[in-house]
């Protein structure tokens, strides 16, 4: 919890010389290589990647939720409300991890749980394209 404390508040000091977009971005890359690290190694250097995304994600929320709503004018209530809808992933993808948990050993030898972390893997990686997308849009 601390590291995600810290996160944020660099974060929102480097969006004063970073297109939020771009850090957005570079963050969710941060992410991905985090969530690498916890699905290969198996010992404590993954689990020292685990509690690493949480300082990835500590932008997120808030830099998409600005960059969705920026330039709608009044209808900026029916976007909020769609985004608050979007956090709906977040009770449907876990019992999607669970179900990956629960095969036990999977591909290559890997232990379910750590092989389960492709799915926030795949959830960075639309998070970055999205980032990089923004950054281009003027």
């Amino acid at each position: 919890m601390l590291l995600f404390i810290c996160s944020r508040f660099v974060a929102t000091y480097l969006m004063k010389y970073v297109n939020p977009a771009r850090l957005l971005a570079a963050f969710a890359i941060g992410g991905m290589l985090c969530t690498l690290g916890v699905i290969l190694f198996q010992n404590r250097l993954g689990m020292y990647c685990l509690v690493a995304v949480s300082g990835c994600m500590s932008l997120m929320f808030p830099t998409i939720y600005g960059i969705a709503l920026k330039g709608l004018g009044d209808d900026a209530k029916f976007g909020a409300a769609g985004l608050i809808m979007a956090i709906l992933g977040g009770s449907v993808l876990p019992p999607f991890q669970a179900a990956i948990i629960d095969q036990g050993t999977v591909l290559g030898g890997f232990p379910a749980t750590n092989a389960s972390f492709i799915l926030p893997f795949i959830c960075f990686v639309v998070v970055c394209a999205y980032g990089f997308r923004m950054s281009r849009v003027k």
